[in-house]
């Protein structure tokens, strides 16, 4: 098993540095000891931390930090560790927070500086806390590990499965020593990777999602034939739905493809969604979501791919593409919307080989001290820009316009000048991408001159489009020209409502041209593509299912 880790943070450089060695004088040959200056690098350094699967045993913060204080801090470390233990350091001026804080987050204890001499004051709180924490271990401590090969299309793709359903593993390159001997333990080679040994020991040799969603805990199988309510795509509308469906005593299923959270979920820090003034990253703003639904009695399906929605009488049925098929009274549409591919020679094969599509979080540190490519000047790729210039020497956003202010958020575009290994490339496109077994070149293009300008590089990251990816509801439901889903008034024509429609009453707001189902969020057309409005939608999608219902 990896080192634990215990993680401190401190605004103040002298006594972040102060804290630091102490701890790593007593404990250093036992604990990693990781430290940090503000509370959202602590919350990065954190999540890495639970990405690959390790330890924190104790957590240390400042109350008074700027941004982000000591209390905020640990409230949203609790989501990612809940079993470390806390201690709050503070001045004597504010112990009444202190004190305050034991309720709030759980407060082991509060530590008051300066903790001099620390065989006095400091060690023996941190000796009880370990003790504590090792009596109670992390149910997690049995590790998933994966074995693929750096550039392999496939590996990428368990690595990110894992990743964005926030399930820890250990990766291991084939040919490293530790990659190497658990093939031979599983008498394979390197030609069979990707392999995945779940923490009982079971081996999975290049698994789909579906195989490796089924053998890590994700639910799979429905627990029944018929619901009230079927959502179908867990991004913030279908968690809106499930959430507020669930709790209102709905009998509830939501169905999701991939991993909850959707694009959203994929968003190193979302800064503009109410109630978070210091941001929150989309995972984690989605692990509360899916956490909430799960609480109030919504199941959630993992690793389902949905192809048919059909009408028999008053029932609406949903088919998988394995065959099988659920059934209930009311359906909310909440799919979302993915990336479109960059159609431009050699970079389709190379997809998964230096080629990604959304922020690829898991690829971050491997692009330690190198150049990194974006495609896109949407809020999206200016997260990612952010995101990805904390470990690329430099990130270069390539964009169509003169500039991002008519496709991002202000607040975006005054954080991305103050980050000075970020540079906005204005009307510059990808003409070609290269390379032999992951990407090595691309080919930019200035669309104004036509000049063009050959680049080494091996992290192309694109954030281009919104496709709807409604294919399977073709015949079914009435899309835009786009694919988007009509709902409400948008599916009256001349006054008369949409074909085949059998009520003697118009489309609610976001019902579809079939009654009782409905769309919320990205998929649906014309809808802001914001969080805050999917979620929205997502909500009131229920209250309009209640409605339907209730004239059945």
């Amino acid at each position: 098993m990896s080192t634990p880790a215990i993680l401190t943070v401190d605004d103040d450089p002298n006594v972040s540095r102060a804290v630091a060695r102490d701890l790593r004088r007593h404990y250093g040959e036992n604990y990693r000891v990781v430290r940090a200056s503000s509370g959202s690098e602590a919350l990065d350094a954190l999540r890495e931390l639970k990405l690959r699967g390790q330890q924190v045993a104790v957590l240390l913060a400042d109350y008074r930090m700027p941004q982000m204080n000591g209390i905020e801090f640990l409230e949203s470390a609790m989501d990612l560790y809940p079993r470390a233990r806390r201690v709050l350091l503070t001045a004597y001026a504010d112990t009444d927070a202190a004190i305050n804080a034991i309720n709030l987050v759980d407060l082991d204890h509060y530590l008051l500086k300066p903790w001099n001499p620390p065989e006095e004051h400091l060690y023996p709180v941190v000796d009880d806390l370990l003790q504590s924490w090792l009596a109670t271990p992390d149910a997690a401590t049995a590790e998933l590990r994966v074995v693929g090969h750096r550039w392999s299309a496939h590996s990428y793709k368990i690595r990110d499965f894992l990743a964005r359903n926030l399930v820890p593993f250990r990766w291991y390159v084939a040919d490293d020593p530790e990659g190497a001997r658990l093939l031979a333990a599983a008498g394979l080679t390197a030609d069979d990777v990707p392999l995945v040994v779940t923490a009982e020991g079971k081996t999975l040799v290049q698994p789909n999602e579906a195989e490796l969603a089924g053998n890590i805990g994700l639910t799979t199988t429905p627990a029944a034939d018929f619901y009230d309510v079927i959502v179908v795509g867990a991004g913030p509308a279908g968690l809106g739905s499930a959430v507020y469906a669930a709790s209102e005593g709905l009998r509830t299923v939501l169905v999701e493809r991939r991993a909850t959270g959707g694009q959203a979920g994929q968003s190193s820090r979302i800064e503009n969604y109410l109630g978070f003034p210091d941001g929150v990253s989309g995972a984690q703003l989605t692990e509360r979501a899916r956490r909430q639904a799960l609480k109030f009695g919504a199941e959630l399906l993992s690793a389902r791919e949905v192809t048919l929605l059909e009408t028999c009488g008053s029932a609406r049925v949903v088919h998988f593409a394995d065959g099988s098929r659920i059934a209930a009274h009311a359906v909310v549409l909440a799919t979302g919307v993915s990336y479109r591919m960059l159609d431009v020679p050699g970079c389709a094969d190379l997809t998964g080989r230096g080629v990604y599509y959304g922020s690829a979080a898991t690829e971050a540190p491997g692009c330690q001290d190198q150049d990194v490519y974006i495609v896109g000047g949407a809020n999206s790729a200016g997260q990612a820009a952010v995101y990805f210039s904390r470990y690329a020497s430099r990130v270069h956003m390539l964009i169509r316009g003169e500039d991002l202010r008519r496709s991002m958020s202000r607040y975006l575009i005054d954080q991305i000048e103050a980050i000075e290994n970020i540079t906005v490339h204005p009307y510059t496109q990808v003409k070609e991408g290269g390379g032999d077994d992951h990407l090595e070149h691309l080919t930019l293009v200035d669309t104004r001159t036509g000049e063009e300008t050959r680049v080494d590089a091996s992290w192309l990251f694109i954030f281009i489009g919104a496709e709807p990816g409604t294919d399977w509801l073709d015949g079914v439901l009435a899309r835009d020209e786009h694919g988007f889903v009509l709902t409400g008034p948008d599916l009256l024509s001349g006054g008369k409502r949409p074909t085949g429609w059998r009520l003697d009453r118009d489309p609610y707001h976001l019902e579809a041209s079939v009654p009782g189902v409905f769309a919320a969020g990205d998929v649906r057309s014309d809808s802001v593509k914001r969080v805050a409005s999917a979620v929205g939608e997502g909500a009131m999608a229920i209250s309009l299912v209640h409605r339907y219902l209730e004239g059945q």
